[in-house]
């Protein structure tokens, strides 16, 4: 292949691997938008269908542990479709619930199914993009994600409001089903095998060492965007703008397919810091206006800034963690990153939530103070 053909992004293989990516993170937020409604409906009380659907996250948290020795040690592609198959066949299992108990089994193994499965895409992509374009490739590829989370919760509530559950259920198997098809038709070129597997130490075989900084400060931007995913219909209660905290995704979204690919290209030519440092800082006022001063326009205006900071930081970071990197170890680094942000995306609203006695207020303002801790330990992993 001549080298102007290596470079372009939009191949036969980067619409395969953006279609698995994007089917597979529907699936998820089809389901998350319903599935609380659904446990709610068979009984069970709203802390046990917050566990319903905080459970998945944690059966997803429990596979990244587990995949990036995986995908070394059974191949890519392979993982992959183990994994992806897991997936397709526990949206089947819905189906088959008739209680709570149940549901938080299937919705645990569906977890598990899902973190590989990302892991994997995601490795795969990194061997799929062009290098020298790879942030942009990379912001491309992970407008799947936006894609996903502006259309997941839309779709499954038209669903689940005229079909039930049950359509919501066959559609994920058929999102899922388009996911893995996709998956099979992709050819990659995966790296050898190491045969120094055992010389790892136990950390090893989970984490990429290399990949912590940048993962922990991403964590941290993480736990200052779930404080608005967890919180925002309440807070928009409490301070009386319902309208506009209705529109706040479409705006983030909106803001991410037009930021993602600028962000990639400025990456590509040696700005990963500027890229994180602009993230960081309007992630940190965005949060910060809309607890001291409410409206209308720091509504929008914190829409805008959470894209230019974990949305993008999001994509941003991943391009990081599997560039820099051998890349036999890029599934450890995959792996690493999205443990740090899964654990932060699980145990966050439980920990931002203590802070909500006096109101959510509070919330945010905290969730800004840690998002602008990220900033000395983005400018040490970057400069080192």
């Amino acid at each position: 292949m001549d080298t102007a053909g290596e470079e372009k992004i939009f191949t036969k293989s980067f619409f395969l691997i953006f279609l698995a990516l994007f089917t597979t993170a529907l699936v998820m937020y089809v389901l998350m938008s319903t599935v609380t409604e659904y446990a709610t409906s068979m009984g069970s009380t709203a802390t046990v269908a917050g566990l319903v659907s905080g459970i998945y996250i944690f059966g997803g948290l429990c596979s990244r542990i587990y995949s990036g020795n995986a995908l070394e040690r059974v191949g890519w592609k392979k993982t992959a479709l183990i994994f992806m198959t897991v997936h397709f066949i526990s949206c089947l299992l819905y189906l088959t619930v008739s209680d709570v108990a149940l549901l938080l089994i299937v919705r645990f193994i569906h977890g598990i199914g899902f973190g590989a499965s990302a892991n994997a895409i995601v490795t795969i992509a990194s061997a799929i993009l062009p290098q020298k374009r790879f942030g942009e490739a990379f912001g491309y590829f992970m407008l799947g994600t936006t894609l996903a989370v502006g259309l997941g919760p839309f779709i499954g509530g038209i669903i689940y409001d005229s079909i039930g559950a049950g359509g919501c259920f066959l559609s994920a198997a058929l999102f899922s089903a388009i996911a893995l098809i996709s998956m099979f038709l992709i050819n990659v070129d995966e790296p050898e095998r190491q045969k120094n597997e055992n010389s790892y130490s136990g950390l090893e075989k989970v984490f990429e060492y290399g990949a912590i900084p940048v993962s922990f400060f991403t964590a941290l931007t993480s736990l200052g965007y779930v404080s608005i995913l967890s919180f925002y219909r309440l807070y928009a209660v409490e301070v009386n703008l319902t309208a506009v905290f209705s529109w706040f995704f479409i705006i983030y979204s909106i803001c991410l397919i037009i930021s993602r690919p600028v962000a990639g290209k400025i990456q590509d030519n040696g700005g990963d810091l500027i890229v994180c440092v602009v993230g960081i800082i309007a992630q940190a006022i965005g949060l910060f206006l809309i607890a001291v001063a409410p409206s209308d326009i720091t509504v929008i205006i914190c829409a805008v800034c959470a894209a230019l900071g974990f949305g993008t930081l999001n994509s941003a970071c991943t391009t990081i963690v599997t560039r820099n990197v051998a890349e036999h170890r890029r599934p450890y680094a995959v792996s690493t990153f999205f443990i740090f942000c899964d654990a932060t995306m699980g145990f966050g609203p439980a920990l931002l939530g203590s802070f909500a006695s006096a109101g959510y207020a509070p919330v945010y303002l905290i969730s800004s103070v840690i998002t602008i801790l990220a900033l000395p330990v983005c400018l040490y992993s970057l400069k080192h």
